[in-house]
């Protein structure tokens, strides 16, 4: 049988969860712009190029190509493992993708490599207008967390790598649900540990997936566009997009 992947991810990031939630695939209304708080995917906060700048060094030439099919498997064995209710975590997924990367690019990973490139997630750093702006965001009465795929591990040692200490309420990982974004177990550990209404929650994603994922969830939803990529065809789209936490700041705080 000839596996159709992109139809497949579809219908993991989005016709799940409709199901599971109930709710139609429909274009995204107008915000209400009533948020109490927002919620972060990792990547809009930190800064991943360090770990595929590395993959360019490693292996000079073919850096990109490895780091393109890595990044595919690394969220499609997410995806999978949630699906087929064998859950490993973020790292755990990431170390097999990456291990299939390279067979598949026909590269030798031996294990200083492998583990250099993994070591690279402990030492991400924010965005350089990342820390100005939650505090703006602060400021302006709003609860922050963190939502993510990430182990609770790899997003405490960002934190503190860039100085972010105490400016998140919640840091909430996929580990605790068992299950990956788009999931919406995972959703769900933002309206239960912030105590709020999901149309309360301003969830920032940093992919197309996760930002139709979190909308057909029921949040209003941003779309930190960071790599200038276009809209997922996936039947829902966020509300909001720009490149940058500065524009979400404009967006989620348009009275400021």
């Amino acid at each position: 049988m000839n596996f159709d992947r992109r139809r497949f991810v579809q219908a993991a990031a989005v016709g799940t969860i409709s199901t599971a939630v109930g709710l139609p695939l429909v274009s995204a209304a107008t915000a209400s712009r009533s948020f109490k708080a927002v919620a972060f995917d990792a990547f809009p906060i930190f800064d991943p190029r360090p770990v595929f700048a590395l993959a360019e060094t490693l292996f000079p030439g073919k850096g990109v190509e490895l780091t393109n099919a890595w990044r595919t498997r690394q969220f499609e064995y997410q995806w999978l493992r949630t699906l087929s209710g064998r859950y490993a975590d973020f790292w755990q997924t990431t170390q097999d993708g990456l291990v299939f990367a390279a067979k598949l690019t026909q590269l030798e990973l031996t294990p200083e490599k492998r583990d250099r490139l993994m070591h690279a997630y402990l030492e991400l750093k924010a965005w350089p207008e990342v820390p100005s702006t939650l505090q703006s965001l602060k400021a302006a009465g709003l609860r922050l967390a963190l939502l993510s795929n990430m182990t609770k591990v790899l997003l405490d040692t960002s934190i503190r790598n860039s100085g972010l200490d105490n400016i998140f309420e919640s840091v909430l990982s996929a580990d605790a649900a068992k299950a990956h974004k788009p999931d919406p177990r995972a959703y769900q550990m933002g309206v239960s540990a912030l105590k709020l209404r999901r149309e309360e929650i301003l969830f920032a994603a940093f992919a197309g997936w996760d930002a139709a994922g979190a909308k057909a969830f029921g949040y209003p939803t941003f779309w930190v566009n960071r790599m200038n990529l276009p809209t997922e065809e996936l039947g829902v789209v966020a509300d909001g997009a720009g490149q940058n936490l500065t524009e979400l700041l404009k967006y989620a705080t348009p009275s400021a």
